[in-house]
């Protein structure tokens, strides 16, 4: 694609990445058959191929509108598109620097503004979060069912193993997470305490900041890359083999840590030290395969006899952001648990951050084909990789829906 970037963008740094992104892009339109907006909608704008071409009109000095805005934020950015790319589009980069462009030049409504702020501002919060939380959960059973069912139900916190493993690796507690589902993190110490790695903590570390950055609130997003890497960092100097990522939608922030702060003087090493170190916990597992394997071999065998027919729900951030595909299939398939086939297990649930509470009508869409999908194995629970997809997915299923670590590590036994 020839472009012709406007002087105020075009010898930026984000102009000459713009311009990198859109110059691979050959119109060939393989993204439009694997863009979920493009398939519900059928609008080209609502597509990959189209929201290209507004960004590049913007970039080249197009006026920027209302409807620009629009198309922008139904995008997903489930980075589908990039799996299916052949020509390796970094479309999500692009999204990112086309939606700064359009806050920067299209004011929302006064009630938008105030919804993203809070949602900028509570979700990242583990103490505002866990409180609102806390108060939705005491009320739930007074709310129509349709509303109590997007209250996470409290899940039972699980005793997390003390450090006593000379290998060890630090763990992004997160900001909804300890709230929803403290029992992951825990369920990841248990797993790898038995492979003879202490998973620890750092409490000064929150939100990834993904949540700001898509919100709108690039700069506030890096204060939180910033304070999480000044946080991790010690625990680096002092030899964690990895930064181990539970909620597949953190990793894809953390691993691009290195990227957001390439051009920063002061954190570009340590970011890119950050991001080299990052790994999702299936990464760390499928590393320990010996291990796991002993330690599947001497688990109570009754555990073994009766594996459990499970759909695994691939979040968009696994597959798509940190293009970890079969891994974790592979892993539970390890552990004795059968597998329920997924059709069009590539395509997003609508969760996506807050696109859930910011679409609610394209979101509910894509959850109700997501659950027919999940369902269609007759499964006896779903699995996923993701706090936010284990929320959106629990609000529509009939059927338990867990972190695939609590399954291993109910597996591998007390």
């Amino acid at each position: 694609m020839q472009t012709r970037l406007a002087d105020w963008i075009r010898d930026t740094p984000a102009g000459q990445e713009a311009d990198a992104i859109l110059r691979r892009c050959v119109h060939c339109g393989f993204c439009l058959a694997t863009c979920p907006t493009y398939n519900l909608l059928g609008d080209e704008l609502d597509s990959p191929r189209g929201r290209i071409y507004l960004v590049k009109q913007m970039l080249e000095g197009a006026p920027v509108t209302q409807r620009t805005q629009l198309h922008l934020d139904r995008c997903l950015t489930c980075r589908a598109c990039e799996t299916t790319c052949p020509s390796g589009v970094e479309y999500g980069k692009l999204a990112d620097i086309g939606r700064a462009v359009v806050a920067q030049k299209v004011a929302r409504p006064p009630a938008d503004r105030l919804r993203r702020w809070l949602l900028a501002h509570a979700l990242t919060s583990r103490g505002l979060f866990g409180a609102a939380l806390a108060v939705g959960r005491a009320v739930r059973p007074l709310l129509p069912a349709r509303l109590a069912r997007r209250i996470p139900a409290r899940r039972p916190a699980l005793a997390a193993p003390t450090a006593r493993h000379a290998r060890r690796m630090v763990v992004l507690g997160g900001c909804v997470q300890p709230s929803i589902a403290p029992s992951i993190n825990a369920a990841a110490a248990r797993v790898l305490d038995r492979l003879g790695i202490t998973l620890v903590d750092a409490p000064s570390a929150g939100c990834c900041g993904a949540v700001p950055f898509h919100l709108d609130y690039q700069r506030d997003a890096l204060a939180f890359v910033k304070a999480n890497i000044d946080a991790w960092w010690p625990e680096v100097q002092a030899g964690a083999e990895a930064i181990v990522v539970t909620a597949s939608g953190c990793g894809t922030m953390v691993k691009d840590y290195g990227h957001l702060l390439r051009d920063d003087p002061a954190y570009a090493r340590k970011a890119g030290r950050v991001s080299e170190l990052a790994r999702d916990v299936s990464e760390v597992i499928a590393g320990e395969h010996e291990g796991l394997a002993a330690l599947l071999r001497a688990a109570p065998q009754e555990r073994a006899a009766k594996p459990r027919a499970v759909a695994f729900h691939s979040p968009c951030s696994l597959q798509h952001g940190q293009k970890i595909q079969g891994v974790v299939e592979s892993i539970l398939r390890e552990a004795g648990l059968a597998l329920t086939p997924v059709p069009d297990a590539h395509l997003c649930c609508g969760s996506a951050g807050t696109y859930s509470i910011l679409q609610p009508a394209l979101s509910r869409r894509l959850l109700h084909d997501k659950v027919r999908a999940l369902e269609s194995g007759g499964p006896e629970l779903v699995a996923t990789a993701n706090v936010g997809c284990l929320a959106h997915l629990e609000s529509g299923l009939s059927r338990p829906v867990v972190h695939w670590i609590e399954l291993l590590d109910r597996r591998l036994g007390a």
